[in-house]
This record gives C-alpha cells, structure tokens and sequence, in this order.
C-alpha cells in the first residue's frame, strides 16, 4: 500500500469523518478485546502484530506485505486465487494483511459469497472496513479451528498454520477440510521448507526461531500429516520460490 500524501494541508471534512470513524470502529474493537479470551500463543507471541491499532496501520501496506514474503505476495495470492471460480461460497479461516480478501471477493462474484473469519474482534474491525460496500462478503468473529458453518465450496487457509502450534494446526486442518461440501477443496498457502541451496534458507531459520516459533513444526512435515482422515481427499501439491513457499489443494471425494 503506498501512502498518498493531500495536495492541501486542509483535509476536507468528508476524510475527517471517515479517519474519525475507523478510530471509532478500532477503539471498538480493543475493547473487545479485552472482553474476548484470546489463545495464548496469540497474546504471548503476536500481540505486537496483530492485536495493537498502531501495528495494523504500519504493516497492513503493500511495500511491507510484499517485503515481507521477498516480493512473492502477488504470486501467491493469485496462486490461491486460481484455484475457486466465479459463484463459489468460499470460508476464508484467517484475516490477512493485504488484498487477499478484496482478490477473493473479485475471483468468485456477485454470484459468490466470502466468508472472512478471524479470532481477533480488533483484526475483525479492521477487515470489516477494509471491504465496506462489497455485498459479496461477511466478516466475523470466529476460530478457524471451530467456524461455526459449513457446506462451502471451498476453503482459504493463508499463511495462518505457521503462526499456530502443532495442536491447533491439526484442529485447523481438521476444521477446514470438515467445512467443505463434496467436491470442495480447501486451499493451504504457507511456509515450506526451502532447498538446501537456498540463499535464504539461514535468513528465515533465524527468522523461524526468533519471530515465528511455530513455523517449524509446518515445515518439518507435510500439511497433510495434520490431517485426521487424509484419505477423503485427493491432495496435491506445489512449491515456489526455491521450495520456500507451498500450495496444498485438498479436494474433497467423499
């Protein structure tokens, strides 16, 4: 996302009232939760990210998205969003930074429908008004590892297992592949395991080990291991960017 600067120094009363009413809508949401119980692994390891007002509006931007996934973040969206077709009824298991959620809403239609959920009321807020006026599209709180519906035609889960522990990884999972109707697939975007060769591979270890300590437990096995009854669904698999990066498409046959 790129900051524009006001040609004026005068903002005009219309930009105040809508800055004032995302305050609004984010002071909400802090207080939410504080009423709302929150996993641990959470609060103790990503409150700093994703729980802080400040912390949405510095790292929700382009420039910071994209960095942080080494330029990849555009190929990987249009990598899950190749996978669902115009009228499906898609569950979204996590709150992204970046215009995942507006591709999704774009790639399945009017005749579609997305359904965002996140376990976070402030995350919640922040996307509600980053998609205002899409009729295509509900956002609420909910666990991935319990959404609450199902019958989806399918189901996107971005970047949300490393970020979890190995417990909650395989509910997630779980969760997920239980959400989709016969036929359906759930889409899994994440974390892999790079080649040896990699120049990055050091860089994201250290990376692994101080900023994301759940990471590892996702790169050391497969996503389908997480999986309670992998036999259900035909599983396939993708990586990029020197094995860095994974798609797992599940498709549902029973």
């Amino acid at each position: 996302m790129h900051l524009v600067y006001p040609a004026r120094s005068i903002v005009d009363q219309r930009s105040l009232s809508a800055m004032s009413a995302v305050v609004r809508v984010e002071a909400r949401a802090v207080e939410l939760d504080a009423a709302t119980t929150l996993p641990d692994y959470l609060v103790d390891t990503y409150s700093w990210a994703y729980l802080r007002p400040r912390s949405l509006r510095l790292l929700d931007r382009h420039l910071v998205v994209n960095g942080i996934l080494w330029g990849n973040y555009h190929g990987l969206v249009r990598a899950a969003c190749s996978e669902f077709a115009r009228g499906d009824h898609i569950l979204q298991a996590a709150s992204v930074y970046g215009n995942l959620s507006s591709c999704l809403a774009d790639r399945v239609g009017d005749e579609g429908f997305l359904d965002v959920i996140d376990i976070a009321p402030l995350q919640v807020a922040h996307c509600r008004q980053k998609l205002v006026g899409r009729d295509n599209v509900r956002v609420r709180v909910a666990d991935a590892a319990n959404p609450g519906e199902g019958g989806y035609d399918a189901a996107c889960c971005f970047f949300l297992l490393h970020e979890v522990p190995d417990p909650q990884k395989r509910q997630i999972v779980n969760a997920l592949l239980a959400a989709v109707r016969q036929g359906g697939k759930v889409v899994f975007v994440d974390y892999h395991r790079p080649v040896r060769w990699h120049p990055l591979r050091p860089v994201m270890a250290a990376v692994f080990r101080w900023l994301e300590p759940y990471a590892k437990g996702l790169v050391s096995r497969s996503i389908m291991e997480f999986a309670t009854y992998p036999q259900g669904f035909l599983w396939r698999k993708e990586t990029r960017f020197g094995g860095l990066y994974q798609k797992i498409v599940a498709m549902r046959t029973c």
